[in-house]
């Protein structure tokens, strides 16, 4: 056990480590502009089309870092300092976004297999830390109940590892895209490169975050059924 909290630490000062980067690493970014003079908003735009897709509508919402697609309504969704910003960060953001929409509409396998699972992941979240919770309370009664609840967050850590390659592929498409395009240059594509590094990094440390905790509940569990 003191080897798995070793590796809890560790992963959680990685974690502490990655956003701080990243949110510097955009603040940086967010103040060099593009020599073209497009906001976030024209270069989804342009990459919608470049890449023959008119039925995906860019809009912006409100936060910092809060960009994402929709699927379900085909929306690329910009954050305010993203969809009105003429910087590299947000072309670099914008394009990543508007990866995933490109995904969508060529029928990328693993998005595809994330989809299936945001319903579910969704409908367990939600009571499936009392079930852990309570199977921990329960263990020398009824067993079964934390083997129930780690095959719930088992749902929860495949969603996090199938994520890796969604967002590294959107990210590889943003970054070609922008250098064919015209969009970045010789000067500037290596920050929109680092930018989207940074991001990605984030959904590493979940991964790695969510697959130790699940080692830790089963090695609950299987110290439990020895007793």
């Amino acid at each position: 056990m003191t080897t798995i909290w070793i590796i809890f630490i560790a992963i959680a000062v990685a974690g502490w480590i990655v956003q701080g980067m990243l949110q510097s690493r955009f603040k940086k970014y967010s103040k060099i502009p593009l020599r073209n003079g497009m906001t976030g908003r024209e270069v989804a735009e342009k990459m919608l089309r470049d890449s023959g897709i008119y039925d995906v509508q860019v809009i912006s919402v409100r936060g910092q870092l809060t960009d994402h697609y929709n699927p379900l309504n085909r929306t690329i969704n910009l954050s305010e300092t993203v969809f009105g910003s003429h910087s590299v960060a947000a072309a670099a953001v914008a394009a990543h976004e508007t990866g995933h929409a490109i995904q969508h509409a060529r029928g990328y396998a693993p998005l595809k297999m994330r989809s299936a699972l945001v319903p579910i992941v969704s409908s367990t979240s939600k009571w499936m830390t009392w079930v852990i919770l309570a199977g921990i309370i329960l263990i020398q009664t009824f067993p079964m109940l934390l083997w129930i609840g780690i095959g719930l967050y088992f749902l929860t850590t495949l969603f996090s590892f199938i994520t890796l390659p969604v967002e590294s592929n959107a990210s590889h498409r943003a970054l070609r895209w922008l250098s064919s395009a015209g969009i970045t240059d010789s000067g500037n594509h290596l920050q929109a490169e680092d930018a989207l590094r940074w991001a990605g990094y984030t959904y590493v440390v979940a991964a790695l975050g969510s697959l130790v905790t699940l080692l830790y509940y089963v090695m609950i569990a299987l110290n439990g059924s020895r007793r």
